[in-house]
């Protein structure tokens, strides 16, 4: 599996909110129905969070259409947070000290999630 970028909060409970909008409507929202779900005061807010997740591979959107705003794949937030965690951890195989104890700390985490 190739490594996504993180999300912030803010994104994760606006992907969060697309694909459980999207599991119950056969359309996705508008920007403007997602400004009012999440409280955020303008639809330019909407906008920056949806191009970032698109930017990193969250959400795919059409130019020309519409409430066209899918999620990109089925694979899960807390999927992405793992890959990421066990790349961290395989960046500090082997190495001692303050790194080896950062290691030991991620891989808690990582069982955590597992």
């Amino acid at each position: 599996m190739a490594y996504r970028e993180r999300t912030t909060k803010k994104q994760q409970e606006l992907l969060q909110y697309i694909a459980d909008f999207l599991n119950e409507n056969p359309y996705a929202p508008s920007y403007r129905e997602i400004m009012a779900a999440l409280g955020y005061k303008s639809v330019s807010t909407v906008a920056v969070h949806v191009d970032a997740l698109i930017a990193k591979g969250y959400l795919t959107k059409s130019d020309k259409s519409a409430r066209s705003i899918r999620v990109a794949s089925e694979q899960t937030v807390d999927t992405v947070h793992i890959e990421w965690l066990r790349a961290e951890i395989a960046k500090r195989d082997g190495v001692e000290g303050a790194t080896a104890k950062e290691r030991e700390a991620l891989v808690r985490v990582l069982a955590i999630f597992e």
